[in-house]
């Protein structure tokens, strides 16, 4: 076993803080403040936390593009004020006319991107039509208005609506994350049209300049207009269906209209995971919520109990062998073994947000394309991103989660509900494989060692996410990183803006009538915003 720091050109580690909110008014925490800021507009203007969660999903798709829309897919917890806790599952799923022989292996290599299957030829699985699957995000938010919404679907969707007319500001975060798809974004004219200068150039905010650029948005904002009027079910059956449907054609997808019609989010009874206290609500199918119940399982046999404070050096041992224990089961295991299966055991640039109002409704969201930008294809006639999800199925035949026509995406998002001794939390985050890790720490801080979220959202964490050393922040105690170093192959890896080197958590809480948000500090966009 070792311990290795990773090189770097800073001369220290800054320590940066980014303070939760609290409030006995609502609160909404998401990876971008105007987006937390349209939340707590519907809160104020009456609506509850499922209205604000309609209105954050959409304008997140308008103002961190590259992370989610309504072409993505994800999941939900969703836990009204004195109801039962509910799980929704949106998650995207392979075209019915999928043909295994699109995606031949390549003679060698790793795919490109987030996961280490076997190359496919031409990165047919992540880049382009071919990697673009069936939607579910738009699904999932019409579902929740349905069931929980109070104030009208069109008036929500104004916010994104404006949004998107207006365009996006490229500040320099935007830039930098142009920037670094530049090169797939500029294979599809549509893409290249809508985000880069001269069809290869990223824009980028001056080094000293105030000078404003945004991004141009018209056709974004004319299609959730017509969404507006339409209502969410015109995205699976109806004109917005087929301008979809005959754009991804033309480029060469296997999506039909069949494939949209026959989609259906799913509300799902959740996993109830008891835990020395407390019980943790998680997704059951699909998502990480299996393995997270595998990590607390392997913790509760093999671990003595938690003593309150921040996490030793022994707690951090115990986490880094449960999740490496419940990532080996997940990596041989999981998967949609065949389509049409409901009850499957259940891995982005992804988005998540978290909101509770002042009833106590509360709601945990994770929604993706997958890939930063996704497939880097743009619709030309609706002016959305398209996902990427083919990518979570592996290419190699014969395993669980191997790709197949009609098959349901192998999600790793995380997003639960966690309640003990009157605190409720509703925790999730984005980064890909690094979610559960993120998750679980936060939640154990929370739940096992009476933190804060405050001071669980600001203690360093390690990843183990399946890969052969884990990953420990590099401002961990000394002795921590001894300790870790003694017994594992570890790296010590600081937090940075760029790039992300762990997950993103998100989360909001309550007790006692008041509320709490807060949020990773190294997005530099995200931030929880309190009704005043």
């Amino acid at each position: 076993m070792a311990l290795t720091y990773t090189q770097s050109n800073v001369s220290r580690q800054a320590v940066l803080q980014k303070p939760a909110v609290e409030s006995q008014g609502g609160i909404v925490a998401s990876q971008h403040r105007r987006a937390s800021e349209i939340g707590v507009e519907v809160l104020n203007a009456g609506g509850n936390a499922y209205d604000a969660a309609v209105a954050v999903s959409f304008a997140l798709g308008v103002l961190e593009p590259w992370m989610s829309g309504p072409f993505g897919g994800g999941a939900m917890m969703v836990a009204p004020a004195g109801g039962p806790v509910q799980a929704l599952y949106y998650g995207m799923r392979a075209p019915k006319r999928l043909q295994i022989t699109d995606y031949p292996l390549a003679a060698d290599g790793h795919a490109s991107d987030l996961f280490p299957w076997k190359a496919v030829e031409g990165d047919r699985n992540v880049h382009g039509a071919l990697a673009v699957a069936v939607p579910g995000t738009a699904a999932g938010i019409t579902a929740l208005h349905a069931r929980h919404g109070t104030m009208p679907w069109a008036e929500l969707l104004q916010p994104a609506i404006a949004a998107a007319r207006e365009g996006l500001l490229v500040d320099w975060y935007a830039g930098l994350m142009i920037a670094s798809r530049a090169e797939v974004l500029s294979r599809d004219p549509d893409a290249s049209t809508m985000f880069l200068l001269d069809g290869k150039w990223a824009p980028m905010a001056g080094w000293t300049a105030l000078a404003e650029t945004r991004l141009n948005m018209q056709r974004m904002a004319d299609t959730l207009g017509h969404l507006a009027v339409a209502g969410g079910d015109d995205f699976y059956r109806g004109d917005l269906a087929r301008m979809l449907v005959s754009d991804l054609q033309a480029k060469g997808s296997r999506i039909a209209l069949d494939d949209l019609e026959s989609y259906q989010a799913q509300w799902q009874d959740p996993l109830a995971i008891g835990h020395r206290g407390a019980t943790i609500f998680a997704t059951p199918f699909l998502t990480a919520g299996p393995t997270l119940a595998r990590m607390l399982a392997h913790l509760s046999a093999h671990d003595m109990p938690p003593e309150a404070g921040a996490p030793r050096g022994s707690d951090y041992i115990g986490w880094a062998q449960a999740l490496q224990s419940a990532y080996l089961d997940r990596l041989a295991n999981d998967g949609d073994p065949e389509p049409g299966n409901e009850h499957p055991q259940a891995p982005s640039c992804t988005t998540h947000f978290a909101i509770v109002d002042r009833a106590g409704n509360m709601l945990s969201m994770t929604q993706t394309l997958l890939s930063a930008f996704g497939a880097a294809v743009v619709s030309p006639s609706t002016g959305l991103m398209m996902n990427n999800g083919i990518m979570w199925f592996d290419p190699e035949p014969g395993r669980p989660n191997s790709i197949g026509p009609g098959k349901r995406c192998l999600m790793n998002i995380c997003p639960i509900i966690a309640d003990k001794d009157g605190t409720r939390a509703a925790i999730g985050a984005s980064g890909g494989r690094k979610i559960l890790p993120a998750v679980a720490q936060i939640a154990l801080m929370v739940t096992d060692h009476a933190l804060s979220l405050n001071q669980a959202i600001h203690t360093p964490r390690i990843d183990v996410s399946g890969g052969p050393s884990i990953m420990a922040d590099a401002l961990l105690p000394y002795e921590v990183l001894q300790a870790l170093g003694e017994r594992f192959d570890t790296v010590v890896v600081p937090r940075s803006f760029s790039p992300l080197a762990y997950a993103c958590p998100i989360a909001v809480s309550r007790r006692a009538g008041m509320n709490t948000g807060a949020c990773e500090v190294m997005m530099p966009w995200a931030d929880a915003v309190a009704q005043g």
